[in-house]
């Protein structure tokens, strides 16, 4: 404690001015950010303004950029069933006009085939294979190949 006291007293007028300036320069630095902010105060409020709704504005954006649809994928086996039985409808077949080239692409579309596979297994050309697609289209009165593939089934013209 003796140690404590001499270094009090040795070093007091040190210490006292040290926290006087510490102080003085405490009061200095308020009176400048009032200084600052009362000459400044509309830029302050503009800044603060700004901020505020440019915030609002990233909330904003995140609310509406959200999907308001959730797309739910469900997953279903699917069973295909062989038809051994199978016999082709001739006479829907010649009332159709389908020729057998055309019966051939409708089973390998049926198969999943593409329009270069068709070619390839049947060695034509693409625009052929596009063509015969094309008229079965007409005469089966169908858009997609989907729609084809389902509408042959049903009128027993593939298996």
């Amino acid at each position: 404690m003796a140690d404590k006291q001499k270094f009090w007293e040795k070093h007091k007028a040190t210490i006292i001015y040290s926290i006087g300036l510490a102080f003085l320069l405490f009061l200095l630095k308020w009176l400048e950010l009032r200084f600052i902010i009362f000459t400044h105060s509309f830029e302050i409020y503009i800044g603060f303004i700004a901020v505020i709704f440019t915030a609002l504005g990233i909330w904003l954006a995140l609310k509406l950029s959200k999907p308001k649809i959730e797309t739910l994928v469900v997953e279903k086996e699917v069973y295909v069933t062989r038809n051994e039985n199978f016999v082709l409808d001739t006479s829907l077949v010649s009332q159709l006009e389908l020729s057998k080239r055309e019966l051939e692409i409708l089973g390998l579309l049926a198969q999943g085939h593409s329009n270069q596979e068709i070619a390839e297994k049947l060695f034509v050309s693409l625009s052929t294979v596009k063509t015969h697609i094309q008229n079965l289209f007409e005469k089966l009165d169908v858009k997609r190949r989907t729609q084809a593939v389902e509408k042959a089934k049903r009128l027993n013209l593939i298996p």
